[in-house]
């Protein structure tokens, strides 16, 4: 997990408990300080840390972002010879039995090096405002990625072998490091797949559809074609659907909010199959 400045307290020790709680109690909480944070959230943490000797804090010395953060704790962590990474968002809470359901799915299932879950939506106040269930076989994510990211981020659970491969998130990258990463893995004959089982409550607060920023949508068409050139998917509906979302995400924020929806309906509809 990265932790930020300006990142909302309250929401950061919810989501470090919801990991502390979890079932499955054999772990290594590695929390990466991504450059300057204030001086209450660091002695919150420090707090964690000298409560549960399975925290682990490191620091950036300068804000890098979320990629540079992951790469990082992903080579710290190595000397402890890990056998899954686990993502989490500092601002998300876990299900209790989340790690307990993945890792096992992930022992009982050995040829999958990538699992990720359904979520749900939550807003500032914690209460459900929608979900997101992604589509569950391989064929289906791998289908769906030259359209969108197939996989929530914040859910997934890699094997650490797909890192001893030397694949890794892009540190130039602000954003969209993932949905670069699970092409280049794909693409790379790793397999996938998605639980239908909700294991996070991802929050959605009130700016949530004006922060795509218009970098982070220039980033999203140049993963589509990515996707489309990794994966032999250069088709009509594809670079058609790409120049569509580009410019859906340059009209003003209740256009967003109106297609998000009809997104989200439309993902769950896909995910049934």
């Amino acid at each position: 997990m990265a932790v930020y400045h300006g990142d909302n307290l309250v929401w950061i020790e919810e989501a470090v408990d919801s990991i502390l709680r979890q079932t499955y109690r054999t772990f290594l909480f590695v929390i990466v300080i991504d450059g300057d944070i204030s001086k209450d959230v660091m002695a919150t943490l420090l707090q964690k840390a000298g409560d549960d000797e399975r925290v682990v804090l490191t620091k950036n010395a300068v804000n890098s972002g979320l990629a540079a953060s992951m790469n990082n704790a992903i080579a710290w962590v190595y000397q402890y010879s890990p056998t899954f990474f686990v993502r989490m968002d500092a601002d998300d809470i876990s299900a209790p039995n989340r790690l307990e359901r993945q890792v096992g799915y992930l022992r009982k299932h050995k040829h999958i090096s990538v699992l990720g879950s359904a979520l749900n939506e939550v807003n500032e106040l914690g209460k459900k405002v929608g979900a997101r269930v992604m589509p569950a076989s391989h064929g289906q994510i791998v289908s769906l990625l030259p359209r969108r990211c197939s996989m929530n981020h914040p859910t997934l659970v890699i094997r650490y072998s797909v890192f001893e491969h030397g694949f890794r998130y892009d540190p130039d990258l602000r954003n969209t490091q993932d949905y670069f990463l699970w092409i280049t893995l794909a693409s790379s004959g790793f397999v996938f797949r998605n639980l239908k089982d909700k294991l996070l409550d991802f929050r959605r607060v009130n700016d949530f559809y004006k922060r795509r920023g218009l970098m982070k949508s220039i980033n999203e068409f140049r993963a589509r074609f990515f996707a489309m050139r990794k994966l032999g998917k250069i088709t009509p509906l594809n670079v058609v659907y790409a120049f569509a979302v580009l410019t859906l995400r340059l009209l003003p924020s209740h256009f967003v909010k109106v297609a998000y929806k009809l997104d989200r309906h439309m993902l769950n509809r896909f995910g049934k199959h």
